[in-house]
């Protein structure tokens, strides 16, 4: 009993002595790691800090209304004169149809994997799987494969084709961001209602959409800015106009294309006007971003857990 007695305050000795040596390493690894994290976030900050000053300083100094209200012409890129709100309405044209489109299709894929298949593990998460490969995929796959279906069914270059294909490359984003949305909502909630005898379809569309509506938007949000903003996958499909579409079947141009080209333009004062489109479309992402805001932060409250 003795010896016993004794073991055991040898053992607690040992442990007492090895605590502060243990607790001191793991309070340098948390100071270690939140150092870096904070550095990381300090250079993220701050790189994207330069990168919207330089954008709003040069884009202000060039900017003028003519810009927002007159068509390119066929002479803007040579400096001819000329606006881009043929860019600024095909870009929104373009970018609202495969936002509208992605989530009709994301929505109705996610509700499906969140309700019907969560009894099925290993099909869920090959899904789930499957569309993180997919999200990963440059968006210039997404134009060149959509070129080869504009030859393969005879369509020439238009603002269809782009809204299909820009439909497809946001299509992965769209459906995994409400995905991860909706597996937040307690699973206790979901059998709560289908015991209560409300069928699957109820259980969708009264409480996966009312729950999950403040991220859908978010999500929405996000697919918006792929879309408006990427001009890869849109280079080879939608082709170029000098003024502002007005059918499905007309050739547009949208912001980033142009913002590229007036890049490339051998004339200094063309290549200023960029920035000032740059900044066009840094607006027009911040005011739907600060909708989507809203729109969350004011049906937030409908939400029951």
């Amino acid at each position: 009993m003795m010896e016993e007695k004794k073991l055991s305050d040898i053992r607690a000795m040992v442990k007492s002595h090895e605590r502060p040596a243990r607790t001191g390493r793991k309070l340098g690894e948390e100071v270690f790691f939140r150092s870096l994290m904070n550095i990381a976030s300090v250079l993220i900050v701050g790189v994207m800090g330069i990168i919207l000053l330089s954008i709003f300083y040069k884009g202000v100094s060039t900017f003028s209304w003519s810009m927002l209200l007159e068509d390119m012409g066929s002479g803007f890129y040579l400096n001819r004169g000329g606006g881009i709100k043929n860019a600024i309405i095909g870009s929104l044209y373009l970018s609202l149809s495969a936002t509208l489109l992605a989530l009709l299709v994301g929505l109705a894929c996610a509700l499906c994997m969140n309700v019907y298949l969560v009894r099925h593990r290993r099909i869920l998460n090959a899904a789930r799987f499957l569309l993180d490969l997919i999200w990963g995929v440059p968006s210039i796959i997404y134009g060149a494969f959509g070129f080869s279906l504009m030859v393969f069914f005879g369509i020439k270059t238009s603002l269809l084709a782009g809204i299909i294909t820009v439909t497809l490359f946001i299509l992965p984003i769209m459906i995994r961001a409400i995905d991860e949305v909706m597996k937040t909502v307690p699973a206790g909630l979901s059998e709560s209602v289908l015991s209560m005898g409300s069928t699957r379809s109820e259980l969708s569309y009264k409480v996966y959409l009312r729950q999950c509506f403040p991220g859908i938007v978010t999500a929405v949000l996000l697919a918006f800015g792929r879309a408006i903003g990427d001009a890869a996958s849109v280079l080879y499909v939608t082709g170029e106009s000098a003024r502002t579409p007005t059918s499905l079947m007309d050739n547009v141009t949208t912001l980033p294309v142009a913002i590229y080209n007036q890049i490339n333009s051998p004339h200094a004062a063309t290549q200023d006007k960029a920035y000032a489109s740059a900044f066009i479309l840094t607006l027009v992402i911040l005011a739907i971003s600060l909708l989507s805001r809203y729109i969350s932060k004011r049906y937030q409250k409908y939400r029951i857990y």
